[in-house]
């Protein structure tokens, strides 16, 4: 990051649309990981595809038998669509074909920037192709991708259900700690943004997720996971959006962090339970340490289960 600075404080001096350029390139492009054994594992378990998302390849994977109702996995930011594998045994197991696949810019797909309008983009054409013509049953989405599913169920994505796992509220937000680390000056962000704008074909102001949701036509059921302690996307943007959204449940978690509720068996079967319809509040469990984690997991739930059967009275 110093060396970026140093040159951007260079660039801005002689030419402020050189900077822009450069510094589009280092918001928009993510940090590409490596999988690990496991993830590796468990993609070559499943039936591999590739296709041209406005002439970029993009890689996915699927599970299942293709004429079962489909759920689509849907990865964040700088990560990879392995992020969510532990869903996809128990959503097989309730009868589900699963689908993930790598975002442009991301894993195994074609390299290069990416943004929220092309990761939306992208579950659209992802479902196209699997789906031939059958809408998702249901989205699991993490962090980011949580962001793009909205936009593309704005744009008609017609899914039955949601569950956004740390979902961001405002990614162009995320723009403010990089131009203060880059020491970007006031015209040199504005050139970024119109840059930007330009080549995502889409306005940073039109990129909030609440306003997004209600803009919607039709809102899916939408399940709200975040925990309290997230260390990069605060749990109030989680709160937000579920504020947002008519038919929404948040179920605040605790310990878990960021990347945690990715992979939690509790946090999969609440996410397996509620894409399967709707159920009954869990009964208490009698021992000390069932009721503990009961009352963590569970607290979040019954307070935003109270407010939305009052709003839909209303």
């Amino acid at each position: 990051m110093r060396f970026f600075r140093a040159v951007l404080w260079l660039l801005q001096a002689v030419s402020p649309r050189a900077a822009a350029w450069l510094a589009e390139r280092l918001f928009f492009t993510a940090r590409r990981t490596s999988l690990s054994p496991a993830a590796r594992a468990f993609l070559a378990s499943g039936r591999r595809f590739v296709l041209s998302v406005e002439n970029r390849r993009v890689t996915g994977w699927s599970w299942g038998r293709d004429d079962a109702p489909a759920v689509y996995l849907v990865h964040g930011w700088a990560s990879r669509g392995a992020r969510l594998a532990a869903f996809t045994e128990p959503l097989r197991d309730a009868g589900y074909a699963v689908v993930t696949y790598d975002a442009p810019g991301h894993g195994a797909s074609g390299r290069g920037m990416s943004s929220m309008p092309e990761f939306a983009r992208t579950l659209a054409a992802v479902v196209a192709h699997h789906g031939r013509g059958r809408s998702p049953y249901a989205v699991i989405a993490h962090s980011f991708g949580c962001s793009a599913t909205s936009l593309a169920v704005l744009w008609g994505l017609d899914a039955q259900r949601l569950v956004f796992l740390a979902p961001a509220a405002d990614p162009p937000a995320w723009v403010a700690p990089l131009v203060r680390a880059l020491a970007l000056r006031p015209q040199t962000v504005d050139l970024v943004r119109a840059r930007s704008e330009r080549r995502i074909r889409y306005r940073w102001a039109e990129l909030n997720v609440c306003d997004i949701a209600r803009n919607m036509s039709r809102r899916p059921s939408l399940l709200v996971v975040h925990d309290e302690s997230d260390e990069t996307v605060r749990w109030q943007d989680g709160a937000a959006i579920a504020a947002a959204w008519p038919e929404s449940r948040l179920v605040t978690t605790q310990g878990l962090g960021h990347r945690g509720v990715t992979s939690d068996a509790r946090v999969v079967r609440e996410a397996v339970t509620f894409i399967g319809g709707d159920r009954p509040e869990p009964a208490m469990p009698t021992n000390e340490a069932g009721r503990l984690e009961y009352e963590m997991f569970f607290r979040e739930e019954r307070r935003t289960l109270n407010a939305a059967t009052e709003h839909v009275a209303s």
